[in-house]
């Protein structure tokens, strides 16, 4: 290889007109930012529920809504068929005692018919165990 005398030769740039590479950048007119909706929590299956089983067991406070049980009371009391039934009046106290009375049975059902459904080898308590729990207590129990 032969190097002309003088070293290597330098080559001067000329400036060109440019003929291609990257598009100038067009600036958009300002488009309004979409607002994305924050996405809701869930919980998993069934952390809800064990929430609100260990909240109602803490709880003492009745459950069924007391207007709507005094009314179910006074049209079972109509029902009755007798001729005073019409005449009768309810202190609240009494009304109060018996849905003490109805919930603590409920309570205790369902208790005996979850048995029942675990036994069955199930989570979810159905009619038949409900049948099943208040044929195994018998006539005491509200067979009758």
């Amino acid at each position: 290889m032969a190097v002309p005398v003088g070293g290597p030769r330098r080559v001067i740039n000329t400036a060109r007109k440019s003929t291609g590479g990257k598009a100038p950048r067009r600036i958009s007119e300002v488009q309004p930012e979409k607002e994305t909706p924050k996405k809701r929590h869930r919980f998993r299956p069934g952390t809800v529920a064990l929430r609100e089983i260990r909240k109602y067991q803490k709880s003492t406070d009745l459950l069924i809504a007391k207007l709507p049980f005094s009314r179910v009371v006074r049209e079972v009391t109509l029902d009755m068929g007798s001729a005073a039934a019409g005449d009768l009046r309810w202190q609240s106290s009494a009304i109060m005692a018996l849905q003490e009375a109805a919930e603590a049975y409920l309570v205790h059902l369902f208790e005996d018919a979850n048995l029942c459904a675990i036994h069955a080898k199930r989570v979810t308590i159905m009619q038949k165990d409900i049948q099943l729990a208040r044929r195994i207590r018998g006539p005491w129990a509200g067979l009758g």
